[in-house]
């Protein structure tokens, strides 16, 4: 008779955090819309690198894909830190806002093109925590 050794099993995967729900979020809709409307981000694509339209379009696609697998507790252990390197991948793209946000404000100075500047700005170490989550999500 055959000796049967038990599986060990595997802690459970704990709920989604909040700030990692909140990427979950933030990662569907901004999937969709780099999909449904590339050209929205397409300018966001650092000028080095080629192919902008086909990068916004992966990036969507990687989007969505790290939002399903932050979803499902049987892949969050492996979609965590996906999400957390593509985070850490898109960020050139919100350099590249900001850098082109701060040039249209010194050339239009204004309420609009100040805020958005703001915005861009503010935006940059936020990116931070956005990593710290989703790395904590795939433990």
């Amino acid at each position: 008779m055959p000796v049967r050794h038990p599986t060990p099993a595997r802690a459970p995967v704990p709920p989604l955090a909040r700030g990692a729900r909140g990427v979950v979020a933030a990662f569907l809709v901004s999937g969709v819309v780099h999909l449904v409307r590339p050209e929205v981000f397409v300018g966001a694509v650092p000028r080095v690198l080629p192919g902008a339209r086909r990068l916004v379009l992966v990036s969507g696609v990687a989007e969505l894909a790290c939002a399903a697998g932050l979803l499902v507790p049987r892949t969050r252990r492996a979609a965590g830190p996906a999400a957390a390197a593509l985070l850490v991948g898109v960020f050139p793209a919100n350099v590249q806002m900001a850098l082109d946000a701060a040039a249209a404000a010194r050339r239009s100075p204004g309420a609009r093109t100040g805020v958005r500047l703001a915005v861009l700005l503010a935006r940059l170490p936020l990116q931070w925590p956005l990593v710290r989550w989703t790395r904590a999500a795939g433990r």
